[in-house]
This record gives C-alpha cells, sequence and structure tokens, in this order.
C-alpha cells in the first residue's frame, strides 16, 4: 500500500511521546535526518509543533492543538487515499486472473509478501483461482489465506503463471521471474509501475507476438 505521508509520520511520532533529538525521530520514522530537520521546521512555522529546549543543547518537541487536528486530517486523508488504492489493485490482480482463467491456467503462484500478496490473494477468492503457493522469501507464515508459502520456485514444479506482488523490488521480482519462466508464464498489475518496455514484452509474447 502507498505510505503515509512524510508529514503524518512525522506528527503521529511525535505525539507518541516526547523525544529529544531529531535522529531519534529520524530513527522512529525512518527518514534522514535532514528531511526530518525540513519537515520539523515546516511544522513548526504552521504551528503544529512546539520545541522546548533541554538539557545536553537538545531539545524536545511535542504537538499543539492545531497539530493534533492536523495530524487527524492527514489519517483520514491517508485511509481515504489506501482504500482507493487498495480498490485499484485489487481490480487490477482480478483482471489478470481472469484473464488466467481464460486461458485455462491452474498451477499459479504469488510471488512476493506483504500487502500487495494479500491483495493478490483475495482477488484470486473472487476470481475463482486456487493458488498452487505464495512464494515469499522472507515470510515466516506457513499458509496465508489457507494458500501454502514456499520460500523459493524451487519447491515447486509445473508452474503455468508466476503473479508478481513484490512491492519492494517489483521490477527485479519480474526480470528475475522472466527469466526463470519466460515472459508468457509472468503477470503484474500496473499499479507496481513495472517498466512499459519489460511489460510491453511480456504481454506481446503472451498474444503471440514477435517481440
Amino acid at each position: 500500500m502507498p505510505p503515509p505521508t512524510r508529514d503524518l509520520e512525522v506528527l503521529a511520532a511525535v505525539e507518541s511521546g516526547e523525544i529529544v533529538s531529531q535522529l531519534k525521530l529520524s530513527q522512529r520514522v525512518g527518514i534522514a535526518v535532514g528531511l526530518v530537520n525540513a519537515l520539523l521546521r515546516r511544522a513548526i512555522r504552521k504551528g503544529l509543533v512546539k520545541v522546548k529546549s533541554a538539557p545536553g543543547k537538545r531539545y524536545a518537541y511535542y504537538l499543539t492543538p492545531k497539530g493534533f487536528s492536523e495530524k487527524s486530517r492527514l489519517v483520514v486523508e491517508y485511509l481515504g487515499v489506501s482504500l482507493q488504492f487498495f480498490r485499484e489493485a485489487r481490480a487490477q490482480y482480478l483482471e489478470l486472473l481472469q484473464a488466467a482463467r481464460q486461458q485455462g491456467l491452474q498451477r499459479i503462484v504469488i510471488v512476493g509478501g506483504g500487502e500487495f500478496a494479500e491483495i493478490a490473494a483475495l482477488a484470486g477468492s473472487e476470481a475463482e483461482v486456487h493458488f498452487l503457493a505464495v512464494v515469499d522469501a522472507k515470510s515466516e507464515r506457513t499458509r496465508l489465506f489457507g494458500i501454502p508459502v514456499v520460500r523459493s520456485l524451487g519447491e515447486l514444479e509445473d508452474i503455468d503463471l508466476a503473479i508478481v506482488a513484490d512491492h519492494l523490488a517489483p521490477q527485479q521480482c519480474y526480470e528475475n521471474l522472466v527469466r526463470k519462466l519466460g515472459a508468457e508464464r509472468v503477470m503484474a498489475p500496473g499499479c507496481l509501475r513495472i517498466s512499459a518496455h519489460e511489460r510491453g514484452q511480456g504481454d506481446r509474447q503472451r498474444r503471440g507476438e514477435v517481440a
């Protein structure tokens, strides 16, 4: 899913408790100190965050009432964007899986983990597709919505189709699958923003056209 806005992340981190250094805030939010500094300066200018001196030439940051209101607004906005993104991603996976069914493909795997794998699995249920497995090298799960989870493609045989659900490195995942399975046996939704050239080549091969 799309990540929360940086403003929301910073305000949520400040709200969670007193933080006396930008380094601590950077570590909590997971962004560079320089970006934290810029975001905090903007939040302070807007009256969303108050800063006080602390011992050791450090500073403490607090949300103002206006900051609490802005954080609430950003949460509502984020949830709305997330819901829209979820619906679009599910529709794209559903379209791919319905096309796979029409082609008679049955041994289908989801490659990737996290929320995209869950969205693909939900779309599969709607499309009445029974997945062979979810391939996720990093997962500690053994099943996802009843689908077996394996660590590598090497654990499976006779794969008809691999559906990309790796949101961290979708292009690399797609290209690795194409090398292993061939472009005609790999599909990916548009929301993963895989290179148009690579996707186009695979689409043409699936339609029997010369790349």
